[in-house]
């Protein structure tokens, strides 16, 4: 009985730690992560990313109000959680892009420095 306990015991604190839980922050990074991706799928015809954007775009808006309500954030001093705040135009893209009366895409692009010129100029290589 004492050694099934102690091996039970000696499982679960090497499990335990291994665990991640995801907070409200990584979430939304993960989303927005795939909604870039999704901009930038060169596979998607227009309406196709269209539809998954205007998706995306109400998940983000949800997450990033869950984040900004978040009151376990205020007192974390990570480095993710001080450059989410720092970059708020590219992390809070959502309410960014609303704010500057623009669409995700055109406000994702200006933030990163791309120009339409700058897209229609690039040309796709294997």
């Amino acid at each position: 009985m004492k050694i099934k306990t102690l091996l039970i015991v000696a499982i679960t604190a090497t499990i335990l730690p291994q665990l991640s839980i995801a907070g409200s922050l990584e979430n939304l990074e993960r989303e927005r992560a795939l909604t870039v991706m999704e901009m930038i799928d060169g596979k998607l015809s227009a309406e196709e990313r269209w539809q998954r954007l205007s998706a995306a775009k109400r998940r983000l808006a949800d997450l990033e109000r869950i984040v900004l309500n978040d009151k376990k954030l205020r007192s974390k001093t990570s480095n993710l959680v001080k450059r989410s705040f720092q970059s708020f135009e590219l992390t809070f893209l959502a309410h960014a892009s609303v704010e500057n009366q623009s669409s995700i895409q055109g406000h994702w692009f200006d933030q990163v420095g791309m120009s339409t010129d700058d897209l229609m100029s690039t040309r796709v290589s294997k």
